[in-house]
């Protein structure tokens, strides 16, 4: 036995020392044999080589290659393939990290010229961001060994902002990109700490995110979902010889595709948007290799603007000349919330953020007939794998806390609604978690913190663990109900330590009794009336009943469904799922002219409290460069009773979202405005300069005056 294990271990050697040989011949021109040999393999397990020009890390069951010292990922090595990223690209183009930025800090008004039009001038918008304000790929200048044992190598590449070099032309940011490649695991571990100082210049960060773009010659299905999973087009589909474009550069009517079946659909990459809270594994699958690429998200703690922020995942886009296919991590963006998002960083204000970890996850079957749902399947399991193994313990930077230097929050969620109930009821399937202290509900624009959320059990009891130190405010909403709830109490975490906040008490808003009510209280428009989309415009991933609001142009049935006049909805003969439209949006009037629209609910009331105050809850799922006027009984009234003003840039409509950023209004009537018999109220969305200005209700309820 010992003569075998010499043998054995003589022959690792003579297999590590070709590897060597092979490697030094590659790159003699590049770097002196005594760096080679410093750098070269030290165990039989994870080999790193580095070069002046890139560096490689081989566990065994991946190959990854980046470029050294800018940090861009050059390529990844998998069962055959040697290179599952876009090879035709350049270094910069394949696997990166890119921001938008700005460092002149644009104030509102200025947005506001820009968003004052339609979705076009938006986009024009976000095009001059990208020219003019940059989007860098977050060169790095330095590379470093953070650890290198048998178990995992960890890569630090790093850059230093200086004023006087870096002023107006990189964003101001001390960034140290992570990689992590694990024995046993056929993937990538990636991490960013990025950092700003105090003396550093006010900048806005729009979005930040990490992009990986695979070989299209190979990659052609999108698996989003246990639904939303399908043949995608080539990017060269999208060329205007192969496709027209639609009401906006990203949506294309695909006419004449390389893959036939696909003729006569429309690709758009919000189609393929997700909420954060189950943003947690996308990618794509080559059915020739039967190999998967996948991103897997473990939490969402570093994720921007709370768990129903929707977000892009993959799709196909442009680069340059070619077209390729799209992997997205996003960490931050104004998507689906415009510039409410908090993402301003002033000077004098310091921060510093951990944006990840996630697993670049690859996996393969046999090439069989059902080698789609095993890779599928296979992926999901090793996210539970993950999620069990959330906060990991392998990084090493002391930025990522672990498991023993987090903290814990528990406690019991009950809603007081005594027009429901005299007892307090259990707030059953709530969302409840901490957040950078605020106002109540300002989780939804929170953009540079983390944020740490669960959901109720049935009773009510929830438990956020895993939480870094730091101080929070607790935050909640309950399905079935209005309004947000915030525990007027700051929480300070600390390391180790577990608060048990005992029982909480959510009193909604409420003024009185239920008269009628429209719509159930859960933040989205999706339990109204979503059409059919015109078979002219289908995307065969969207045609699952939970996604069919994610079809291209279903803006426009409104205009062909309510073509002799607007939405009228009687309450008591009406049903919502039926007779509501999902979507308040102006009428197309052809010749690229909008009218605004106006909504009316008629209902009766016998008795008439004409001395005291009605209310009306208003619950919005979304608004889009919108005002939204109410009038009671007097549609020709010159002054509304009630108006939004203008409000919104979440855009949902154009970004195919059921919802957007959630308001509440709860406005007064006093009971003389009211009569006995018939009564009416009018809704209508005056702004009409494009089709996309509009607003999506969540609830309408009216309550009689309290006894």
């Amino acid at each position: 036995m010992e003569v075998v294990e010499k043998r054995r271990q003589l022959v690792l050697w003579l297999m590590v020392m070709v590897e060597s040989l092979v490697f030094l011949c590659a790159c003699c021109a590049e770097i002196p044999p005594r760096k080679i040999l410093q750098d070269e393999d030290r165990n039989p397990h994870i080999r790193l080589k580095r070069s002046k020009q890139k560096v490689i890390i081989d566990n065994g069951l991946v190959e990854v290659t980046i470029e050294n010292p800018s940090g861009h990922v050059m390529g990844i090595k998998y069962m055959g393939i040697d290179n599952v990223l876009e090879c035709g690209n350049p270094n910069s183009n394949r696997g990166y990290w890119d921001i938008v930025w700005d460092d002149s800090a644009f104030d509102k008004c200025v947005l506001h010229h820009f968003y004052i039009n339609d979705f076009l001038n938006i986009c024009h918008f976000f095009n001059y961001l990208v020219v003019c304000m940059l989007l860098p790929r977050m060169e790095t200048k330095h590379v470093k060994v953070i650890a290198h044992t048998d178990d995992l190598v960890e890569l630090s590449f790093t850059k230093k902002w200086h004023f006087t070099t870096d002023r107006g032309k990189t964003v101001p940011l001390n960034i140290d990109k992570r990689f992590i490649v694990r024995r046993g695991v056929p993937g990538l571990y990636m991490y960013g700490i990025f950092e700003r100082r105090h003396d550093f210049p006010e900048a806005q960060m729009y979005q930040l995110r990490i992009v990986f773009k695979l070989k299209e010659d190979k990659f052609g299905f999108m698996a989003l979902s246990d639904t939303r999973q399908g043949m995608v087009p080539r990017g060269e589909d999208r060329d205007s010889s192969r496709s027209q474009t639609l009401a906006f550069k990203e949506a294309v009517l695909l006419t004449n595709p390389s893959n036939p079946q696909l003729k006569g659909e429309v690709d758009d990459k919000y189609q393929y948007s997700c909420e954060n809270k189950d943003n947690k594994l996308h990618g794509w699958i080559s059915d020739d290799d039967a190999v998967g690429f996948w991103i897997i998200t473990p939490s969402n703690e570093f994720r921007t603007g709370g768990p129903h922020k929707q977000d892009l995942t993959s799709h196909v886009g442009p680069i340059a000349l070619s077209f390729t296919a799209y992997m997205n991590k996003m960490f931050v963006s104004t998507h689906y919330t415009g510039i409410d998002i908090d993402v301003t960083y002033k000077k004098g204000e310091a921060w510093r953020k951990v944006f990840g970890p996630v697993l670049i996850y690859l996996n393969s079957a046999s090439s069989d007939d059902d080698h789609r749902d095993t890779l599928w399947n296979d992926a999901k399991r090793q996210l539970s794998e993950e999620i069990e193994s959330w906060p990991y313990n392998f990084t090493r930077s002391r930025y990522f806390p672990h498991a023993e230097e987090r903290g814990e929050v528990c406690g019991q969620l009950l809603v007081r609604d005594r027009f429901l109930d005299e007892e307090p009821m259990q707030a059953q399937s709530a969302f409840v978690g901490l957040a950078a202290p605020g106002n109540a509900g300002s989780w939804q624009t929170e953009g540079k913190g983390y944020q740490f959320w669960t959901q109720t059990d049935n009773t009510g009891r929830f438990n956020i663990k895993n939480v870094r130190a730091g101080e929070y405010n607790l935050y909640a909403w309950v399905h079935g109900f209005i309004g947000d709830y915030k525990l007027d109490l700051n929480i300070t975490i600390q390391p180790g330590y577990k608060i048990n906040l005992g029982t909480l008490i959510y009193d909604p808003p409420r003024n009185g009794p239920t008269l009628w009510e429209i719509g159930i209280p859960d933040r989205t428009a999706a339990e109204f009336f979503v059409p059919e989309p015109h078979p002219a415009f289908v995307n065969s991933l969207c045609l699952d009943a939970t996604d069919k609001f994610r079809q291209y142009g279903l803006w426009d049935r409104y205009s062909e469904l309510y073509r002799h006049g607007d939405l009228v909805y009687t309450v008591g003969v009406s049903n919502y799922s039926r007779d509501w439209f999902f979507a308040h949006v102006p009428r197309n009037t052809g010749n690229s002219t909008k009218w605004s629209t106006t909504w009316q609910i008629k209902y009766n009331l016998q008795d008439v409290n004409e001395e005291g105050n009605y209310t009306l809850q208003l619950a919005l799922a979304a608004t889009s460069y919108a005002e939204l006027q109410i009038r009671f009984n007097d549609r020709d009234a010159i002054q509304p009773s009630f108006t939004t003003s203008r409000i919104g840039y979440d855009n949902a409509v154009a970004r195919h979202g059921i919802h957007g950023l959630y308001r509440l209004y709860s406005i007064n009537i006093p009971g003389n405005r009211f009569g006995e018999g018939d009564n009416a109220i009018f809704l209508t969305q005056t702004r009409s300069h494009g089709s996309f200005d509009a607003v999506m209700y969540d609830y309408i309820r009216l309550e009689a005056p309290a006894v």
